[in-house]
């Protein structure tokens, strides 16, 4: 996928040379296009257990629990001992979603948080900054007294993920070091409900104060669910929170169902989409969703073949470019439906992070839409005010090959771009 932009590497979507316009890295001098994250910085410890081992910590399958801390370091150790532990990663999903985005887009992203005051050469901090991307800014990051965040993965013999978090200090930003003049120039804000599961943390208010800005100077405001048990609990006040501030709304099905009471991707996304203008949701197996608004003037006929579920011919104008509902003039609701790419990789060992790596394909998509206004004002890309660069269309190509390159591999952030691709049907990005 060709997008404007700094890259050192071959895009994975081919484009035709003819009707270009060429980019030279010296044409955008001054003009710099990124994206802020806040994260609840932690170290991912994934290991293999048994469903009795669950039980036995009382940790319900397939959610997210907060244990204490003398709790989780017991675990962790007994763990090691028993040589359970497959791998120790940097996490945190916005932590893995900008990461990804800088592998993605070679270009910078800011992220804020806390971290270990006193950083040494082999600990959990040092760890975690030595296996990000280098295009990922900690200089906005608070230092705090303390040891970094613990996520517990455990993978059970069926594949399910089950977390288990030891906070450390991942809850000590304050509202005094969310930078207004980062988060006001920023092309997205991401932030996630595990940010908002403790009132009375300072991480609570940080969040808040972030997303005031972005609301007040325009940024899109990206927010990603956590757990479907904190969503059921925190239902109402995360639909009031979406509803005030959120642009775009990420979500696997489970999320979903515990949002809307809605088991139907595509009537849950038409749900959501009264409180917020793009919705990325993942359904596993059986890829993933894209639902956004358009205009009418500017909507899109698909040449694919079009499909009928719960929404009939709902894809039918998959070929638009997403828009935010105010800057429509007739707003229509749009949608796109793709299955995992080649099927999906023939052995999954972790899915941790295949989510992330959409996400981190999505904000690609909308960095590279601002910088292409900025760049070229008088482009006919920008007849309109448009959310994306490309059509939901291509971008659920980009979000499944990024998901997809995650899920072969043992690790939840991507090593590497993604490979080129042989000459395809693809249609040219420029063309969309």
């Amino acid at each position: 996928m060709k997008f404007p932009g700094k890259r050192k590497t071959k895009h994975y979507f081919p484009v035709r040379d003819q009707g270009r316009i060429p980019f030279e890295e010296n044409f955008v001098d001054g003009k710099k296009v990124y994206v802020v994250g806040i994260d609840q910085l932690l170290v991912d410890i994934e290991a293999h257990v048994e469903d009795s081992f669950l039980e036995k910590y009382n940790i319900p399958k397939g959610e997210s629990v907060v244990l204490e801390s003398d709790v989780v370091e017991e675990i962790y150790w007994k763990l090691k001992n028993e040589n359970r532990i497959i791998g120790e990663f940097a996490g945190g999903a916005v932590g893995n979603t900008l990461h990804n985005y800088s592998i993605l887009s070679d270009d910078r992203s800011v992220a804020l948080g806390t971290i270990c005051d006193t950083i040494r050469v082999g600990d959990y901090a040092f760890k975690y900054i030595c296996s990000t991307s280098s295009k990922v800014d900690f200089s906005y990051l608070q230092p705090s007294d303390g040891h970094m965040g613990r996520a517990m993965c455990f993978l059970t013999p069926d594949k399910e993920r089950t977390f288990a978090i030891g906070k450390g200090i991942m809850n000590n930003l304050t509202p005094e070091y969310i930078p207004e003049d980062v988060i006001s120039g920023s092309s997205a804000l991401l932030v996630t409900a595990f940010l908002l599961r403790d009132k009375e943390a300072p991480m609570y208010q940080a969040t808040i104060k972030a997303c005031e800005i972005a609301l007040k100077n325009n940024v899109p405001v990206i927010f990603a669910l956590g757990t479907s048990s904190l969503v059921e609990e925190r239902r109402d006040e995360f639909w009031a929170f979406i509803d005030k501030y959120v642009t775009i709304l990420a979500m696997n099905e489970q999320e979903a169902l515990a949002l809307t009471h809605i088991d139907d991707p595509l009537l849950a996304s038409e749900k959501v989409l009264d409180i917020c203008d793009l919705i990325l949701l993942t359904v596993g197996k059986r890829g993933l969703y894209i639902a956004s608004y358009v205009d009418e003037q500017n909507a899109r006929k698909t040449d694919d073949m079009i499909h009928t579920k719960s929404i009939s011919e709902y894809n039918l104008y998959e070929y638009s470019r997403a828009q935010k509902k105010i800057d429509c003039h007739q707003p229509m609701k749009i949608y796109s439906h793709i299955n995992p790419y080649l099927g999906g990789p023939g052995e999954i060992t972790n899915t941790n992070g295949a989510g992330d790596a959409a996400l981190a394909a999505l904000l690609h998509d909308i960095a590279a839409n601002e910088y292409h206004r900025m760049t070229l004002p008088n482009s006919p890309k920008h007849n309109d005010k448009y959310l994306t660069y490309s059509s939901i269309h291509q971008i659920s190509k980009y979000a499944n090959r990024a998901s997809y390159e995650v899920l072969k591999q043992n690790s939840p952030r991507l090593s590497h771009g993604l490979p080129q691709r042989e000459e395809s049907l693809e249609e040219s990005y420029w063309e969309l």
